[in-house]
């Protein structure tokens, strides 16, 4: 059985169908998910989302597309938010430079991460990283703040990879390593320990070959483990097993 350590079920693409896929994600060997928060409201939705649901888990926080929005006493919110004992990180939070090229609004994201990276240091929270296009900032500011989690959809390189796993992270893989122009994911997963990594959709996003042009959804976390099921050369049954351990380990979760 396999856990999407990363799908936004809350997103309105699956505002039709949402109880149905749920249902269905046994029959194709889903056991357990997290949603992340990607905003104070995604982060309520994603609440009532894992409540309803034995298996299914939430991260409160702001990602770097939402803080513009952001007051301080969102803080508060979010933390009030990760009381619930279904909160098992803050996130998802980060840097994305590769959209944003305003210097001011790429100083108010790194205030931003810094707030909610000291909200999860004092919970005793791991943290789910978005990181584009600001790499070594991104593993400046977590190895500055203390505390352990994950970078999602890692696409950073193989050494950075190695970087964080000494300083207690995980590196989570997406549809992304199906693509033709993976080659760097692929040295990322060759390079790590299979201990360290965990799969993910990011659904409605990054959907594997062939389907790239569909919505995504956590059915389709099968074909990431069996790319790093063969890169690994090692069993698929190894990697689904491994990787699911690793998430609950990570998350502080019971299977």
């Amino acid at each position: 059985m396999l856990f999407d350590s990363h799908a936004h079920l809350d997103d309105k693409a699956f505002d039709e169908d949402r109880e149905d896929l749920i249902a269905s994600l046994p029959s194709h060997g889903v056991s357990h998910l997290l949603i992340p928060g990607s905003s104070l409201e995604s982060s309520r939705k994603a609440q009532s989302i894992a409540q309803a649901h034995p298996n299914i888990y939430f991260a409160a926080g702001v990602h770097p597309g939402e803080i513009l929005s952001m007051e301080y006493e969102d803080i508060d919110r979010i933390s009030a938010l990760a009381s619930d004992p279904k909160c098992v990180a803050i996130g998802e939070i980060g840097l994305d430079f590769y959209w944003e090229k305003d210097p001011v609004v790429r100083d108010t994201q790194r205030y931003w991460l810094q707030q909610q990276l000291r909200l999860a240091f004092e919970l005793g929270k791991p943290v789910v990283i978005h990181d584009r296009e600001a790499h070594q900032e991104c593993f400046d500011a977590v190895r500055n703040a203390g505390v352990q989690g994950v970078f999602h959809c890692y696409s950073s390189s193989a050494e950075m990879a190695v970087e964080l796993v000494k300083i207690g992270f995980y590196c989570s893989f997406t549809g992304v390593v199906t693509y033709q122009g993976a080659k760097k994911s692929l040295r990322a997963i060759e390079a790590l320990p299979l201990e360290r990594i965990l799969i993910e959709t990011d659904s409605p996003y990054l959907a594997p070959v062939p389907l790239q042009k569909e919505r995504n959804d956590p059915r389709h976390v099968r074909a990431v483990a069996e790319t790093i099921a063969a890169v690994k050369k090692i069993p698929f049954d190894e990697v689904a097993r491994v990787t699911r351990e690793n998430a609950a380990r990570l998350f502080r979760i019971n299977l």
